[in-house]
């Protein structure tokens, strides 16, 4: 997704969660969940901050998508839920907590992980590599934040927490190019944004805990 210039509120939230990253960084690793509702802009905002690590603070940075942790298509239709592919229920809560405790205790060389493929629907196993000398991880998703089990657990794994603020007028109009782009009827199109992306993000929006730093995220998709 390209994106047009970002607006001065952008910009500053940007730059006080920059200023957060560069006061915490010492000799141990910094993680940094970045929560929001489906098309807020968690994979952008991710790569942008990534970038902005590695140029301003000169801290090796890598991202952790929470989408790598989908569970499989053969295992949501036996419980009847590939319907709500996305919801809270439908990812592998554990093993995301799991994979973040290997990458506190930074202990081993290298950490592999799961990255999600939205073009086959499918997790792919071992498709990122976090190594020992990585300092800042950031973990993006939608319900990282979340104040109920089994998510709560992942609290405790994070030094600084956002969440992402988008006006559903905004979100609903991302969600269906998102799926458009996929060549998806229209019809299915408004089945999945109306019956299933926007109900998630209202989970989000409302059970999630207060984050360190909130960002107001609009800007213009190109």
């Amino acid at each position: 997704m390209r994106i047009g210039a970002l607006s001065d509120e952008e910009l500053e939230g940007l730059d006080q969660l920059i200023a957060l990253i560069g006061a915490g960084l010492d000799s141990h690793r910094l993680i940094v969940a970045l929560a929001g509702p489906p098309g807020a802009g968690k994979s952008t905002i991710a790569s942008i901050l990534q970038q902005r690590c590695v140029d301003e603070l000169g801290a090796s940075t890598e991202i952790v998508p929470m989408d790598g942790f989908h569970l499989d298509d053969t295992v949501l239709r036996a419980r009847n839920l590939l319907a709500r592919k996305g919801a809270s229920n439908t990812f592998d809560v554990g093993g995301l907590v799991a994979l973040l405790r290997r990458i506190r205790a930074n202990t081993e060389d290298e950490i592999a992980g799961p990255v999600f493929d939205r073009a086959l629907e499918v997790s792919k196993a071992g498709a990122l590599i976090i190594t020992r000398s990585t300092r800042v991880v950031i973990v993006e998703g939608n319900y990282l934040l979340l104040d109920s089990p089994p998510w709560a657990a992942l609290a405790g794994l994070f030094d600084i927490s956002v969440r992402i603020r988008t006006p559903q007028a905004v979100l609903r109009r991302r969600l269906a190019d998102r799926w458009e782009s996929f060549g998806l009827p229209s019809e299915e199109i408004a089945r999945r944004v109306e019956g299933n992306d926007l109900p998630n993000g209202e989970v989000v929006d409302t059970s999630s805990m207060v984050p360190d730093l909130w960002l107001d995220w609009v800007v213009r998709d190109r």
